[in-house]
C-alpha cells in the first residue's frame, strides 16, 4: 500500500476538474484495503473510474482507487454463466470479455464509462437494459469494522440510477467484486429501442448477434455523447425524471410533442434532455464551461473550469426546469 499525499486528481476524473485529494490510495487487492482499514486512516472516501463525479473542491479525506480486477468464470451449466467481475475492471472491457466468449446480456450497455464496481452503485442502465437484469451479487467490506459481506439483488434495493449503496449505504463498503449471470444459449435480444433497431436497419441486418447489438449501441453513443478525452464530461448529468399519469396529461395538453416511456406502474419517463433542451440550453457555453452543443443532458468543461461553476449552472438548470414544467430533475452525476 502506497500513499499519495496531497494527489492531484485531474486525470482521475472524466471531468478534468483541478482539485486535489489529502491522501490518495490506490487499491488493488483485498489485502490493501485491510492495510488502510489497519491504518486507521480518516475519513475515507472511494472513487471507482471518476466518470460518474464532479469535484466541486479539493477533497479533505483519503481518496480509495478501485484497482481490483480479474474475470473468471465461477459456475456455469448449458444455458448460464456466473461470472465473478473485480470490481475496479473497466465496465466496458467487462462487456467486451462477455461478447468475446458470446455471452449475451451486458451487449446493450456497450461503451458505458466506469468501473464494475460502480455499476450496481448506480444500476446503470441504457438502451432498455439495466445491470440489475443479470446481476446475481457483490461482495464488500465495511469500512469501520472490516467485515466482508455478500448481498445479493434484494438487498441492494436497485431502483432507476440507485441502489442501497447511493442512500442508507453510501460510503459504508468498499465493493470488491461483482457477480452476474449470463446467456450461452436462449439470449433474447433486446432491440426494442427505436435507435438500434434503426441502426440495424441501415446496415441492412435482420438477424442480429449480440456482437452486432453492442456495435449499434458503440456507435449510437459515439454520436450523441462527447469524448471524455477531447472534451471533459461525465455523460448524463441529470436522471430522466418519472411522473405521475395526471402530471403528464397536463404537461401533454401544453406540449404535444413531449417524448414519454409510459411505466409498468402507470407513471410516465420523460427525457430530460428534452426539458434542457426546450429551454435552450443546448449549447449554452459560459466561458470555459457549459450545456454540449449535441446533448442536453450533458454538462462540460472546455478545460481551466472549476466544479463548482458546473455545479452552480446544474442547479441553475434544475430551477428554471422546475419553474416552467413542475417537474423535479435530479443529478445523476455524484458531486463531491
Amino acid at each position: 500500500m502506497q500513499i499519495k499525499q496531497n494527489q492531484n486528481l485531474k486525470s482521475y476524473n472524466t471531468f478534468g476538474i483541478d482539485v486535489n485529494a489529502k491522501g490518495f490510495i490506490q487499491i488493488h487487492s483485498e489485502n490493501d484495503l485491510y492495510e488502510v482499514l489497519v491504518e486507521e486512516l480518516s475519513p475515507l472516501k472511494i472513487m471507482g473510474g471518476g466518470s460518474n463525479i464532479l469535484l466541486t473542491e479539493d477533497i479533505d479525506a483519503y481518496v480509495l482507487r478501485n484497482e481490483i480486477k480479474g474475470i473468471d468464470i465461477v459456475d456455469e451449466d448449458d444455458d448460464r454463466v456466473m461470472v465473478n467481475v473485480g470490481a475496479g475492471e473497466k465496465w466496458h472491457n467487462f462487456v467486451l470479455w462477455a461478447i468475446s466468449h458470446g455471452l449475451g446480456g451486458v451487449e446493450n450497455l456497450s461503451l458505458i464509462p466506469g468501473s464494475v464496481g460502480a455499476a450496481p452503485m448506480q444500476n446503470i442502465g441504457a438502451y432498455g437494459v439495466e445491470q440489475e437484469s443479470v446481476f446475481h451479487s457483490l461482495s464488500a467490506i465495511h469500512l469501520e469494522t472490516g467485515v466482508r459481506k455478500s448481498f445479493f439483488k434484494y438487498e441492494c434495493k436497485f431502483g432507476y440510477r440507485e441502489s442501497v449503496f447511493k442512500n442508507e449505504l453510501k460510503d459504508q463498503y468498499f465493493i470488491t467484486h461483482v457477480c452476474y449471470i449470463l446467456k450461452k444459449n436462449k439470449h433474447i435480444l433486446n432491440i426494442d429501442y427505436g435507435v438500434i433497431k434503426d441502426v440495424l436497419n441501415k446496415k441492412n441486418i435482420e438477424k442480429p448477434t449480440i456482437l452486432d447489438v453492442s456495435e449499434a449501441v458503440i456507435e449510437i453513443r459515439q454520436s450523441k455523447l462527447p469524448d471524455p478525452r477531447k472534451v471533459g464530461n461525465a455523460g448524463s448529468f441529470f436522471k430522466n425524471p418519472v411522473i405521475s399519469s395526471s402530471q403528464f396529461d397536463n404537461l401533454v395538453a401544453s406540449y404535444p410533442d413531449v417524448p414519454s416511456f409510459p411505466q409498468e406502474d402507470g407513471t410516465v419517463k420523460i427525457p430530460a434532455g428534452w426539458l434542457i433542451e426546450r429551454l435552450g440550453y443546448k449549447g449554452k457555453k459560459y466561458d470555459t464551461y457549459g450545456v454540449h452543443k449535441d446533448q442536453a443532458l450533458v454538462l462540460v468543461n472546455y478545460g481551466g473550469s472549476k466544479g463548482r461553476d458546473i455545479y452552480n449552472l446544474s442547479l441553475e438548470i434544475k430551477g428554471a426546469v422546475f419553474k416552467k414544467f413542475y417537474i423535479d430533475i435530479q443529478h445523476e452525476v455524484n458531486v463531491w
